[in-house]
Order: structure tokens, then C-alpha cells, then sequence
């Protein structure tokens, strides 16, 4: 046994380790708002030394205090493992259960400084989307994910481990929940106050259920989008179309990566500038540029020659958009991936500031931070405004800018004050062309941790696709294409960072084929065991009205009964481990999230869940969708009824408006 495997089975030590210096080199977490009372602080105190023996409550409690006090929040710094944080080969981890390893190599690949932004506060990505609130919660769970069977289930409460429990085999090995508070505590003050109390934890979408896979996964629903989007504004292609959006922190590098693939200029604002080189470094943008009238000369020069490049712009989106607009530069597409569902704590920066000053602004005077936000806000969508009216296609990312716009008295609202002026892209582009034709981000990891595996899967994905799409309908044809085109270009895009990760976008049928292949694959010794997943950003995994369910127009946008039922249903239907959050894409209070992962080693029982599974997770969804009258996803079940004979689903019956016009 190694070093690394005794320390997972050690998990908490039964000696305090010596110290660890704060290492100025890596991407920290900003300070969190001081919200809590002194009882508070002392009841926060209390909550993390549960964790330890008495013996050690007086050393420890004095340097929790002082994290407290300097962080807002109490991470437990001095715990963090001396291993490397990375995804091994699914054999180097200690334990009795396969599908337990295959989870401690996810929770690793989630804190891998290349994947993780803020690596040393816990923190995979959004700004606060946490995998766990504190060192100790993560040395528990990892202990107990090496000592379970597989008759036993870990319950995970918001990174608390609250233990291993009795279950079967064809239990989930470990069911997650993040931030399940109660709806009426469900705002952002809610959120920080819990969280610094160490009693709930804001998930994100994969972060916090172990599913993350580093800027690829998103990488390729974005350049889903900006295709489509290309073709919603002409049919000449995107070369030398200027893509304009921000954020290379919290959401990654994928937006630069994704223009690149689709074939167009991309510039993207990061104020944030680690966060900017590191991306630059990991080759997910071509350039860095901090003064605004080289960028303005560049991107020119780049239209001219009908570029496909990347452009990382150091400073405030707003900057871009005006000074754009001053030297007449047309921005064919534009959006914006910052983290504004985290508007008062770094997701989002007022222009005039440096990084610095707005996290220190943000402590010393939060009610200004959040004054100038607002203000800032304001500006972004005037410049948008003044943009779009001279022709750009601007489309809400579903981080919930339009909304935080709209909060801020922003000029966002249609003339009906209801809807935004600005389609959601879910709206647009993925939802009716993806989400209810039943498509959507479909991720495997190969647990071996091999190039060659990932190399087979990739040829296996590929094959089964062309295969489908012979006998694809027309509606779907287009969906096939931009997928099999992904997938074949997918090893040269250099897109892993961590695991040997893919994702593709596919329906139930896709999925499930290309899952069976590997399945038959790992049988035959082709490859090692796969790693199962999905982003929950997905057809029939989140309820969120301002994205993965804004075009649902019957008012069940608001409501989260197909989250809820997604994971119960895929729980008792083979998935290795489930998850749910309060939380994803669009902030706390604003959004449930589902998800699952699952192992499958080559066995006939891995096909049976596959199946099983694989086919609920998409139709669930795609039967809401059709429910609320989309006419392309009563296409799709309609089509999925015929080909599964088991599946029986309530169908629509449509009113003629007419009928409605005089009655109230």
C-alpha cells in the first residue's frame, strides 16, 4: 500500500498536521461578507470542531476563528492533503467497491488545480460551486467511499458526510444533496449565511455531485450554440464574424475554445487576470490583450483576414462593448458567461475597478459594491442595446445576466414588462432545436485514465453515430452532423484537462447505443471500465425558468416536479450515485438541479441499467416538454413510443385560440 492509499483510509488524522503556509500562486477564493452575528460565529465554531476530538477544540478553534474572521467562511486550510490533487487510474484507489473508486476519481478530478478555480477553498467552478464547505468533509467522505461494499450507501448533506447506511446492490453507492433548504430561505443572503455556518453548500450543477470535466464540458454546448446561432443570422458560415461575450474564470475557458471550433473571431473580457493566463497557458485562448485600443486594432485586422482566433480582452466586458461601439466595430453575436448568479460575491465586477479593489469593496462596503453593479449593469445592457439595434444577434447564456439586468432596473424588458427583450439561447437555439428533441450533453470519463481508451471511445462514439444517422428523420439530421463533426475533430482540439473526459450531445437512443458499444467494449477487454454522466445543464435534469426550462410556456416553468422525479427515477434504476441542488447555472433560490453518474464494467447487469436508466433520464424530460405543448418534443415521444412499446405517455390535446379570444 502507498502513501497516497493510506492517507484516503486514514481519513481525518488522529494528530493535528503541521500548518500550511496560504499559497499565493493559486486562484483564491474572494473574501466572503461578514454576515453572521457573534453567537453565529460561535455556533459556526462549534459546527466545524465536530469534526475533531475535544482534545484539539483549543488549538483548532483559534485558527478556525481567524479564518473565519479573514475568509468569511472556515475551510479547515491546515487538513488539505500533501498528495496531488488529480484523477488516477481507477485501480489506485484503496476499497472493496469498484463504483466507489470510480466516485473518489470524479471528487478528485473536481479539485484538480487544472479543472478547479478556486482549488484550495473547495471550489470547482462559478465562483461558489463547491464540491465540499471544508478539508475535513473531504478526507471523511473519501475515507468512507474506501471502506464501503457495495451493499452500502454514503449520504452526502451539502459536503457533510453523514455516514454509510445499510442498502442493496442496485442501490446508488452514494446519494448528494447540496443547499435542499426550505423555499423561503432560499435567498443569497440565505445562502452566505448558511454557508459560512457550515450547515449548506451551493453545488453548482456538477461541481458538487462530482461530475464536472473541466472546461470541455462546457466547451461543447457552446459551440452547439454559437453554430446555431451563426445560422439564425445568415447562411454564409462564421468566418470573420466577431463573437463577443466575459468570463474565463468561473465558467472556464469554453468560450473562446468553442469560436475556434465553430470557426469564428471570439473576444472574451476576464478582469480576473491568473485566471486569464491560466487558460492562456492550458491553450483555451490564442491571445492575451489588457489595452483596449490594441484589442480594437486587433479584432479589425482579424475581420479583415477572416480570422479564427481567440482574443482574451484583461479587463471589464462593459469597457469592450462601448469602446466597440465608439470605433464602429459590428459584433455579429454577442452574450455573456460571467458568474451573475453570484452578483455580490465575485461573479460579476463593476467597470473602474480593479480585481483587488472590488474584492476589497466588496468586504469594506458590500451595499456600494452592489450600488455599482447595478450600475455597471445598466451601462452593459445600454451598450448591448445600442449594438443590437444595429443589427447584432445578442443571446442571454442562461447565467442569469438578463435577470440580475432586470433587477438592476436595466433596459432588458419587452414592451409587455414580462418577458426580456433578449432571447434566453435555451429559448432559442437549444431548447427547440436539442432539449425537446430529446439532445443533450452526454459525458463519459474513462476510468483507466488511458489516451488509448479515450482515443477507442471516440472511434466507437463515431460509429454508432454514422450508424444512426442513416436512418435519422430529417428533424434531427442537423444535430447528428454537428456531433459526428465534434467527436471526429475531438482528440486535435486538445480538449481534456483532468480526466480522460468526453461529451457529445445525444438523445436516448444515442446514449444508450454508445454506452452498450463501450459496455461490449470493456467486455471484450478493449478498454477499462467508463465513468457515465451528464452536465445536469440537460433535457429533463433541471428546472430552472430563466434557462433549461424558459421555453416552457405553461407555466410550469416555475414549478421542479421533473428534477425531483429525474433523480428518484434514475436513483431505482441503476445509477451509481445521484445527486440534487438547490442551485446551478442561474444562482441559489433560482434553480433545481439533477444529476447522476454511473460506472458500467462490462457485466450483462451494467447493460440492464444502462438501458434502463439512460432511457428515463432523457424521456422524463422530453415527456414534460411535451406536456407543456413544444411541437417538437411531442415529435420526439411520439417517435420514442413507437420504438419502446413499454412507454405509454399523456399527449396534449391543443386549443384553438380562437376559442379563447372573448371569454375573459
Amino acid at each position: 500500500m502507498n502513501l497516497f492509499q493510506k492517507a484516503i483510509i486514514e481519513g481525518i488524522p488522529n494528530e493535528i498536521p503541521s500548518k500550511k503556509e496560504y499559497d499565493l500562486n493559486i486562484n483564491h477564493a474572494p473574501k466572503r461578507k461578514d454576515i453572521l452575528s457573534k453567537v453565529e460565529k460561535e455556533l459556526a465554531l462549534k459546527n466545524a470542531l465536530r469534526y475533531f476530538p475535544a482534545n484539539m477544540h483549543e488549538e483548532l478553534s483559534q485558527e478556525f476563528a481567524q479564518e473565519l474572521k479573514e475568509y468569511g467562511r472556515i475551510y479547515m486550510y491546515r487538513y488539505r492533503p500533501d498528495y496531488e490533487m488529480k484523477a488516477r487510474a481507477i485501480e489506485d484507489y484503496p476499497g472493496k467497491s469498484l463504483q466507489a473508486k470510480s466516485i473518489m476519481l470524479m471528487i478528485q478530478n473536481n479539485l484538480d488545480y487544472a479543472v478547479a478555480q478556486h482549488p484550495h477553498e473547495l471550489i470547482t467552478y462559478g465562483g461558489n460551486g463547491g464540491v465540499f464547505q471544508n478539508w475535513a468533509q473531504y478526507l471523511l467522505c473519501m475515507q468512507y467511499l474506501s471502506m464501503m461494499n457495495d451493499e452500502q450507501t454514503l449520504i452526502m448533506n451539502s459536503g457533510h458526510p453523514l455516514g454509510l447506511f445499510p442498502s442493496h446492490s442496485s442501490a446508488p453507492r452514494v446519494v448528494v444533496s447540496n443547499g435542499m433548504v426550505i423555499p423561503n430561505y432560499s435567498k443569497p443572503d440565505d445562502l452566505e449565511r448558511f454557508n459560512a455556518l457550515g450547515v449548506s453548500q451551493y453545488g453548482q450543477m456538477t461541481a458538487g455531485s462530482y461530475m464536472y470535466i473541466g472546461p470541455q464540458g462546457i466547451v461543447h454546448g457552446t459551440t452547439i450554440t454559437i453554430l446555431n446561432a451563426g445560422r439564425k443570422i445568415g447562411n454564409d458560415g462564421l468566418a470573420g464574424k466577431l463573437f463577443l461575450t466575459a468570463g474565463l474564470g468561473g465558467m472556464s475557458g469554453a468560450q473562446p475554445k468553442a469560436g475556434n471550433i465553430a470557426g469564428c473571431i471570439t473576444v472574451v473580457a476576464e478582469i480576473n487576470i491568473k485566471a486569464a493566463q491560466q487558460r492562456h497557458s492550458q491553450g483555451w485562448v490564442d491571445e492575451l490583450i489588457e489595452d483596449i485600443n490594441e484589442l480594437c486594432l486587433r479584432v479589425k485586422k482579424a475581420k479583415e483576414n477572416k480570422e479564427i482566433v481567440s482574443i482574451a480582452y484583461l479587463g471589464n466586458i462593459v469597457e469592450v462593448w462601448e469602446q466597440f461601439e465608439k470605433e464602429n466595430i459590428y459584433v455579429d453575436l454577442g452574450s455573456d458567461q460571467t458568474s451573475l448568479h453570484n452578483p455580490w460575491a465575485g461573479g460579476y465586477y463593476p467597470v473602474g475597478h480593479t480585481l483587488e479593489q472590488a474584492n476589497q469593496l466588496m468586504v469594506d462596503d458590500p451595499d456600494k459594491f452592489k450600488k455599482e453593479v447595478k450600475s455597471t449593469l445598466i451601462r452593459h445592457a445600454q451598450s448591448i442595446n445600442n449594438h443590437t439595434n444595429k443589427g447584432t444577434y445578442f443571446f442571454d447564456y442562461g447565467n442569469a445576466f438578463l435577470l440580475e439586468a432586470s433587477r438592476a432596473d436595466a433596459d432588458v424588458m419587452a414592451q409587455d414588462g414580462i418577458k426580456f427583450k433578449f432571447p434566453s439561447y435555451v429559448q432559442d437555439i437549444m431548447g427547440p432545436m436539442c432539449f425537446d428533441y430529446g439532445f443533450g450533453p452526454f459525458r463519459w470519463v474513462c476510468a483507466s485514465a488511458k489516451d488509448s481508451d479515450l482515443k477507442k471511445t471516440d472511434e466507437i462514439a463515431c460509429k454508432v453515430l454514422s450508424k444512426m444517422m442513416q436512418d435519422s428523420p430529417a428533424e434531427i439530421k442537423q444535430q447528428m452532423a454537428d456531433n459526428i463533426k465534434w467527436i471526429k475533430e475531438a482528440g486535435t482540439n486538445n480538449l481534456v484537462v483532468g480526466s480522460k473526459a468526453r461529451i457529445l450531445y445525444a438523445d436516448s437512443q444515442g446514449r444508450i447505443e454508445i454506452a452498450k458499444a463501450f459496455n461490449d467494449a470493456i467486455k471484450n477487454n478493449e478498454i477499462g471500465p467508463i465513468i457515465l454522466g451528464r452536465d445536469h445543464h440537460d433535457v429533463s435534469g433541471t428546472d430552472s425558468p430563466y434557462r433549461e426550462t424558459s421555453n416552457i410556456y405553461d407555466g410550469s416553468q416555475f414549478t421542479a416536479d421533473m428534477a425531483i422525479q429525474n433523480v428518484i427515477g434514475d436513483g431505482f434504476r441503476g445509477a451509481t450515485w445521484i445527486s440534487i441542488h438547490n442551485g446551478g447555472g442561474v444562482g441559489w433560490g433560482e434553480v433545481i438541479n439533477g444529476g447522476f453518474g454511473m460506472l458500467i464494467d462490462g457485466s450483462q447487469e451494467s447493460e440492464r441499467k444502462l438501458k434502463m436508466m439512460l432511457h428515463w433520464d432523457v424521456n422524463n424530460g422530453v415527456a414534460r416538454r411535451s406536456w407543456a405543448r413544444n411541437e417538437e418534443a411531442i415529435f420526439a415521444i411520439k417517435k420514442e413510443m413507437e420504438r419502446t412499446p413499454e412507454l405509454k405517455v399523456t399527449l396534449p390535446n391543443i386549443v384553438d385560440q380562437k376559442i379563447l379570444k372573448d371569454l375573459f
